[in-house]
């Protein structure tokens, strides 16, 4: 019996698409190899020395041999770059209502934590049918994350955030890869993603031991970091106001915007000088070290739930956004670190 499929299964809504592209490249690079080489044989034999073929008057050229052959693989190529970048944007555009996974690579492991605050090492539970958006960063070295039967690879990038998304149709047990060497022990970073059905997903959680919601982790790194001190309304503001930022776009001093995203809240934090938000002084120091990977993803978190789209929803009805933080419960240990302009 043939046990060894040349390609894997397809268990994700993109995975047709990629395959279909994929094959449609491999058929029509069939076609013209067999048309080139089929001519060049055919010519070789035909016109071969001591042949008694006509060879007078051969034509210098043909205009519409010329015009043929560079409409038809332009029409391709078109073609094929339309129906690609289409497929391309179904994959790393993740739809509304995804559920968001924060996943950190390092040497030689991937470290994933969900909503509700579960924490796992090279191992994803999921639930069927359910849109799920991974927000990845590296610790050290660049990485990439790949899923082979959900047809999704991403690189994993050390100070900056990835994102791709997935949609799994089957149950089962799927493996994950990096591929991209990242040491010695590569290619022993190995995972896999396990697909559940959603009631038998939520009596895993359940019985699984969550950590603290990234969300509220966040909250209390925020505070514990006397962030309040300067990014909560009232007569010390010296940084923008936290709730309702992110989703946001900041006017910069010395003209030019920056969109309040995961990348802008990590600079924010790294390198606090690098985009100064207007009508604030450069006073923030640099949390660099004292902040981990999975640190600053949680207080990522935080700012989303109390963001713009947090506070829209919870204006029109459709959701409830967090309490804001309670500056009174802020410690004045971290005071002169918090002050800042972002």
């Amino acid at each position: 019996m043939w046990s060894f499929p040349l390609f894997p299964e397809q268990a994700s809504t993109v995975a047709g698409k990629v395959d279909s592209v994929y094959f449609v490249l491999v058929a029509i690079t069939a076609f013209f190899t067999l048309v080139v080489y089929g001519m060049v044989f055919f010519f070789a034999v035909k016109y071969r020395r001591g042949t008694n073929v006509d060879r007078s008057n051969p034509p210098a050229s043909s205009h519409k041999l010329e015009m043929l052959w560079i409409g038809l693989p332009l029409t391709i190529s078109l073609a094929v770059f339309a129906w690609s970048t289409g497929t391309y944007f179904s994959i790393y555009r993740a739809p509304a209502g995804a559920m968001e996974v924060t996943v950190v690579g390092k040497q030689w492991m991937w470290k994933l934590q969900s909503p509700n605050g579960t924490r796992e090492i090279n191992e994803l539970h999921v639930p069927v049918g359910r849109a799920v958006k991974l927000i990845m960063t590296s610790q050290d070295v660049i990485h990439s994350f790949y899923v082979p039967a959900f047809r999704i690879k991403q690189d994993v990038l050390p100070g900056r955030y990835t994102s791709v998304w997935f949609e799994a149709t089957k149950t089962g047990t799927y493996h994950l890869f990096c591929t991209e060497y990242c040491g010695t022990q590569h290619s022993g970073m190995i995972g896999k993603i396990i697909v559940m059905e959603p009631t038998e997903y939520q009596a895993w959680l359940s019985g699984s031991s969550a950590d603290e919601a990234p969300a509220a982790a966040g909250k209390r790194l925020i505070t514990q970091m006397g962030c309040v001190t300067c990014h909560s309304a009232g007569s010390g503001q010296r940084g923008p106001k936290f709730e309702g930022l992110f989703g946001t776009v900041a006017a910069l001093n010395g003209g030019g915007t920056a969109p309040v995203d995961e990348d802008y809240v990590r600079e924010s934090i790294i390198n606090p000088r690098a985009k100064i938000v207007q009508g604030y002084e450069p006073i923030m120091p640099t949390y660099t070290g004292q902040i981990t990977e999975e640190g600053i993803l949680q207080i990522i978190a935080y700012l989303k739930s109390i963001g713009a789209s947090a506070g829209a929803a919870a204006a029109t009805g459709t959701g409830t956004a967090p309490a804001p933080l309670d500056t009174a419960t802020a410690t004045t240990t971290g005071t002169n670190a918090a002050q800042g302009n972002r």
